[in-house]
């Protein structure tokens, strides 16, 4: 039998995996650096969560391809606390934030189209995109005391294929949120090249420390060019198991979008009714879990300070990047070897971290640590990390 090409995906185990799987088999102790899902991080969820669930009126099918209006009003209720103005009908409901994807790509591209991402981000575009049959081009961020989008770079990168640019404010995993007046110029080039501009805003309500002036809805900008806003309850009420997310469209040519996605929506009608039902309780009470992931997010930023201020001022092998929001640390370490290399050295002293290049970084440098680990085992792990790099300063400083 012959398959698709655009399936012809590497689907081996990778070692770095393999070992992974084998220490937990073994019984052996892990710090996961990697944690993800809120759900398996020890916050307190209310014990009347699942109540909507079980109420009678989820046996009332009604098909509306953008989703129930009683849930998308709760969406627009949701965006008001962000100082957002939406009707429901700016609104389509999807299981998840990568169908939207897939929506939009298949709104915006004919096969052989090209969508512009900014990395590092996540890793999943490119399976989106191969399922597409949309090609990604990348511009990389840069740092320079903190996170920024490099516009001359992704202006050399768009090709008459190019059909949009896809944001994630605040970014995964970097934690920066874009600033106005990059949101801004990103506009003028979007204008410049009639391109829609994506936003990915699913960890818009997790702010480190100071409340940076940019972290708001990239909705509340009048940009004058087509914008779609993606999110969902995954991150928003720390519920990914519950499958509920959104897209919204603004600006100019937005009416016509919404028809044509009306129709693919129409086509798939993949929301199920008791989801929908619940999605205004949950997004009510959903600040209950984003305090608990707040506050357990700034004590382990805290301590992970804590532990690296404890290296020599003259040899500071491990340092962490200036972050924003989200449930993330990028740490910068010595680039003497492939970070899978590292990442599998420290999983043998039972660290469990995640490599940059993951998330599109080079291939040497970079680790990425979740903040979501319970306190414990966040402290353990960089504590571990740390002494590993302490123990190899010398090859350190021969390289």
């Amino acid at each position: 039998m012959k398959f698709s090409k655009r399936t012809e995906w590497n689907t081996d185990e990778s070692e770095l995996a393999r070992a992974y799987r084998g220490r937990l088999a073994a019984g052996l102790p892990v710090a996961d650096l990697t944690a993800s899902n809120p759900t398996r991080c020890g916050f307190e969820y209310p014990v009347e969560l699942l109540g909507p669930l079980a109420d009678s009126a989820v046996l009332d099918y009604d098909p509306d391809p953008k989703g129930s209006l009683r849930a998308r009003e709760a969406v627009c209720r949701y965006y008001a606390d962000h100082g957002v103005s939406l009707n429901p009908g700016q609104l389509i409901l999807t299981t998840s934030t990568s169908e939207a994807y897939s929506y939009l790509f298949k709104l915006l591209c004919d096969p052989g189209d090209a969508i512009l991402v900014c990395q590092p981000s996540y890793p999943l575009f490119d399976f989106l995109a191969d399922a597409e049959v949309v090609k990604l081009q990348y511009a990389p961020l840069f740092y320079d005391h903190e996170w920024q989008l490099d516009l001359q770079g992704m202006r050399q990168r768009i090709t008459p294929q190019t059909r949009a640019i896809v944001l994630v404010h605040p970014n995964n995993p970097t934690g920066h949120f874009t600033k106005a007046n990059e949101v801004r110029e990103l506009a003028l080039l979007c204008r410049e090249y009639d391109l829609a501009l994506i936003v990915d805003e699913v960890f818009l309500d997790y702010i480190l420390g100071p409340v940076p002036a940019d972290a708001t809805s990239v909705a509340a900008f009048e940009l004058d060019v087509l914008t779609f806003v993606i999110s969902g309850i995954s991150k928003i009420v720390g519920l990914p198991q519950m499958k509920a997310a959104w897209l919204l469209a603004v600006g100019p040519g937005s009416r016509e979008a919404l028809t044509r996605l009306e129709v693919l929506a129409d086509t798939y009608l993949s929301m199920n009714a008791p989801i929908q039902r619940a999605l205004p309780s949950w997004l009510e009470n959903r600040r209950s879990i984003q305090e608990q992931i707040r506050a357990r997010t700034a004590e382990n930023l805290a301590a992970l300070d804590q532990v690296l201020a404890g290296q020599p001022g003259h040899c500071r092998w491990v340092s962490r990047l200036k972050v924003e929001g989200g449930w993330y640390a990028v740490l910068r370490i010595p680039a003497t070897q492939p970070d899978e290399h590292t990442a599998r050295a420290l999983l043998e002293r039972g660290v469990w971290i995640q490599p940059g290049y993951f998330f599109g970084m080079r291939e040497a440098g970079w680790l990425v640590a979740s903040l979501l680990t319970p306190i414990k085992d966040f402290r353990r792990g960089i504590t571990l990390l740390l002494e590993y790099f302490r123990e190899n300063q010398k090859s350190y400083q021969n390289g």
